[in-house]
């Protein structure tokens, strides 16, 4: 006879299923038989879902949104799927569009885009375009394990450091400290900020919540080194999770402070389409003890609802439990100076340089 859930979770990986995404024609539903229960060092490679790197053949590199609570309307994504495995992340769903599974398969299929620095150039070459701040870890992280050896953001920032065009970027790896020369290069000319995620002091809860994303202590420490090379170095306490990681927002947004951040902002949990039930089946896998308690207040914050999508509202939710998330951050900004001189990047210097062909310009 075949048992319903629970799956075990699979060590080093946040999604503890792999259903199908919702635009396939059968869905693909886990269920136990009991072999899930067997210790993975028994079976290490039967269990442990490899990581596969796969091309992504795009011929566009920059994507473009209207939404009028995000702060930029340009980004660039180096990758899809994250190897970080957030188990919150809301860019999971994007991994339907391509037959894949937002669980496992967002965390373990992950495809990059080798070409996008020869796709920049191109775009900034184009007689129509214009500058805008670009935002990278919008997203996807630019920074996750493969970033290591494939070096597609690297490409990606000494292009736009070559044309003078700014850059924000949100990144939860420390990796992001392996390009302070060009980081440095670029806030000398006001051409680029850098916001650490931070969501969690705790250790035990970072490495089942985002198994491959860089520890809580090394990413405050890249804040360090960041700041201390003179780039504007912020902190994203995102995303606040209640009753599970939302007590520890003020600890975070000190840490950060004392680690040289100097902007800081917060996004309440998002949980549209297939996370509200990858997250739910997370929660009774690590936290059963409060898995509904956890998502009662996340109901509250989202008129009753697990998840809403209303402009104004979608990234700080609604009612008096998110309210008070909002004073509290609001109250610790104050208290701690952060926020109080926003970096503004320029547009201005944006310029096209001769091709990089090796042949010197005839005039």
């Amino acid at each position: 006879m075949v048992e319903e859930a629970p799956i075990l979770p699979k060590k080093g990986r946040g999604a503890v299923r792999n259903e199908s995404g919702r635009y396939e024609k059968f869905a693909r539903i886990a269920v136990s038989d009991g072999w899930d229960r067997v210790s993975e060092d028994e079976f290490p490679d039967e269990n442990r879902p490899r990581t596969e790197i796969r091309t992504d053949s795009s011929r566009s590199i920059v994507s473009h949104n209207d939404s009028p609570d995000i702060p930029f309307s340009s980004s660039i994504n180096p990758y899809k799927g994250c190897e970080h495995g957030c188990i919150y992340c809301f860019a999971r769903p994007t991994h339907a569009y391509l037959g894949l599974s937002p669980g496992l398969d967002f965390e373990t299929k992950i495809f990059a885009k080798p070409d996008a620095a020869q796709l920049l150039d191109k775009t900034f070459r184009g007689r129509n375009y214009k500058p805008s701040v670009i935002a990278m870890g919008a997203n996807t992280d630019p920074y996750q394990p493969a970033e290591r050896s494939l070096r597609i953001t690297r490409a990606v920032l000494e292009v736009l450091e070559r044309f003078g065009h700014p850059v924000g970027i949100v990144t939860k790896s420390a990796l992001v400290t392996r390009d302070i020369d060009i980081l440095a290069r670029l806030a000398k000319r006001r051409l680029v900020a850098v916001s650490l995620s931070v969501t969690t002091l705790d250790r035990d809860l970072a490495r089942v919540m985002e198994p491959r994303a860089s520890t809580p202590p090394r990413r405050l420490e890249a804040i360090r080194q960041l700041s201390e090379a003179g780039i504007p170095t912020g902190v994203m306490a995102a995303p606040m999770i209640p009753a599970l990681n939302d007590t520890e927002l003020e600890a975070i947004l000190q840490a950060a402070a004392e680690a040289g951040a100097t902007s800081a902002g917060y996004v309440l949990l998002r949980l549209p389409l297939e996370i509200k039930d990858l997250f739910a089946d997370w929660l009774e896998a690590h936290r059963p003890d409060r898995a509904k308690h956890v998502l009662s207040l996340v109901r509250d914050t989202r008129g009753g609802a697990l998840y809403t999508a209303e402009f104004g509202k979608r990234m700080r939710g609604d009612g008096p439990y998110a309210e008070l998330i909002g004073q509290r951050f609001r109250a610790a900004v104050k208290r701690l100076g952060l926020n109080r001189d926003r970096w503004a990047l320029d547009l201005s210097q944006f310029k096209v340089p001769p091709p990089q062909t090796g042949q010197l310009s005839l005039f």
